[in-house]
């Protein structure tokens, strides 16, 4: 019996990466993916050209929002004639590490798992790479999802793998900072086969446009807060 081919597509949310996105397009494993997505939400530099020389598929996302940015992908993996069996979620500043993107796809292929998180929380963490905000509001966050939902995660990392049958059934609907933390919720909710692998992180190429400013560090609090009470 011959072995199964996965197919897997990589959605990249992008805002102003032309420093980091050519980093993480060469990082990639290129053997395990079929298409590579960035999704330009509005940047004024040269993301776009920078993707396209990385061999990526470049979308344009003007409304602003990490969540938007991902939606623009995911309509484009949509309208394709075959479907993938895997979308990877993966930002574009270069602080996660890629090629670990080998091990997150593993638990789907070989323990017919549902969803896998990227931990950082459980991996190795480079000085400096998340702030203690950061740290906070995951534990805090995470341990609101135990609480309520009755699911064990011990992070909200970005980098992460889903089934593309199971992510459709998700209905994912946020368009910014809740994007993440809804997936979680909803695949408590609907009793999904969820696991986490521990994952590198390192210093961001750039400034965050969240973590980075005060107003994207409340925001993005507050956002997850909510989503997490929304679906209580």
């Amino acid at each position: 019996m011959s072995e199964k081919k996965w197919v897997v597509d990589v959605v990249i949310p992008a805002f102003n990466e032309e420093n980091a996105i050519g980093n993480v397009l060469r990082d990639i494993p290129k053997s395990l993916v079929r298409e590579t997505i960035v999704i330009d939400n509005n940047s004024s530099d040269s993301t776009q050209e920078q993707a396209r020389n990385g061999g990526a598929t470049v979308l344009e996302q003007t409304i602003q929002g990490y969540g938007a940015a991902c939606q623009k992908g995911l309509q484009h993996i949509a309208e394709k004639a075959e479907k993938p069996d895997i979308i990877v979620f993966l930002d574009a500043d270069y602080s996660d590490f890629p090629e670990e993107m080998i091990d997150l796809i593993k638990p789907i292929q070989t323990q017919n798992m549902d969803m896998v998180i990227g931990s950082r929380a459980l991996g190795n963490k480079e000085r400096g790479s998340m702030t203690p905000q950061q740290v906070f509001g995951n534990w805090l966050a995470t341990k609101m999802l135990k609480w309520i939902y009755g699911y064990t995660f011990s992070d909200l990392g970005p980098f992460r793998a889903i089934r593309y049958d199971r992510l459709l059934e998700i209905n994912m609907q946020d368009m910014n900072y809740g994007w993440t933390v809804e997936m979680q919720i909803k695949a408590a909710k609907l009793k999904m086969k969820c696991t986490e692998i521990p994952v590198k992180y390192r210093v961001r190429i750039g400034e965050s446009k969240v973590s980075g400013t005060v107003k994207g560090t409340i925001g993005a609090g507050y956002k997850i807060i909510t989503t997490l009470l929304k679906y209580a």
